[in-house]
């Protein structure tokens, strides 16, 4: 085992170790459908909602956390699983149980879908889709102790992980009564990309995310901070794509970094590379290479600011 390999400098430093995700926003076609579902099968609950226009913007989380924004879009088309956009959006939990309880009620929902689940050696995952076609990860992380590295690189595998026996050696039914307190949030965020060089120069690059694993074929694992990942783009139903058209699923990529320095330093990366962005102050949003709008932001938005959004 090695250790892991020391971080860029100035100017184009990398992101804070302190970069984390918040809510992903999905647009749906059918506003009380999904929130329904989300609802029942993530134990998530509604939070705050605000109409803009002809949108209800609807935001769901555990406690005060934000984990979701439902952006009802009626009359656009639906996901497309061949072009540039989300593949998963993964929320993390903090211990065995609570995944246990959470995979249940997903799998106990008949609108949603089951997919798979898989040891990653640095984390177990469960895979479901939503009813419009949105991928689910629901996973905890083994603590970074455990995560091994060969010639500095991060090792992580996709290896069987039976759903029943992990459910048989981690639910608890306390737990699975009052799921709904148990803290989550959003651990990371997998996309569709055209290409991954154009993705790893979008990501790496340009936002300051560090490759953790590009061993897996067609796919790119980046993070801030040592973290396995905080973003994953692959192509394996996506290569070629171009800028995606307007549809259904997802509406924004957000994610927090500590302070306005740290926004600062992204400010200029972006300039250097000739990237078009707008900064409010308190965030910097642009799009991908494939359209896909990304929000970086400083902590402390509350539900109010992820709605105005």
């Amino acid at each position: 085992m090695t250790t892991q390999p020391a971080p860029a400098s100035a100017p184009d430093r990398v992101l804070s170790a302190q970069t984390g995700m918040d809510a992903v926003t999905l647009r749906v076609g059918d506003l009380e459908l999904m929130t329904s579902y989300y609802a029942n099968a993530l134990a998530l609950e509604p939070l705050e909602e605000r109409t803009r226009a002809a949108e209800v913007h609807r935001v769901l989380g555990r406690g005060r956390t934000p984990m979701v924004r439902l952006i009802g879009t009626p009359g656009l088309p639906a996901v497309d699983p061949r072009q540039a956009g989300l593949f998963h959006t993964a929320f993390l939990f903090d211990d065995a149980a609570t995944l246990a309880a959470t995979v249940l009620r997903a799998a106990q929902d008949p609108r949603g879908q089951f997919t798979g689940s898989s040891d990653h050696l640095v984390s177990e995952a469960f895979y479901f889709t939503d009813p419009e076609g949105n991928g689910i990860e629901l996973y905890v992380d083994r603590e970074r102790s455990q995560w091994q590295y060969e010639h500095g690189a991060l090792q992580m595998a996709t290896l069987h992980l039976d759903p029943n026996a992990y459910l048989r050696n981690h639910l608890d039914e306390n737990v699975l009564a009052t799921v709904a307190q148990n803290a989550g949030k959003v651990g990371h965020v997998h996309l569709q990309v055209g290409d991954i060089p154009t993705a790893r120069a979008f990501y790496v690059d340009a936002l300051g995310f560090e490759t953790t694993v590009d061993t897996y074929p067609s796919a790119l694992f980046a993070s801030a901070g040592g973290y396995h990942h905080h973003v994953a783009m692959n192509t394996w139903n996506s290569a070629g794509a171009g800028p995606r058209a307007a549809s259904l699923g997802l509406g924004d990529v957000a994610i927090t970094v500590p302070a306005r320095d740290d926004l600062d330093a992204l400010a200029a990366r972006l300039t250097r590379r000739k990237l078009q962005f707008a900064d409010d102050g308190r965030s910097i949003s642009l799009d991908d290479p494939w359209g896909t709008r990304v929000t970086v932001a400083v902590p402390g938005a509350d539900v109010d600011e992820i709605l105005a959004r």
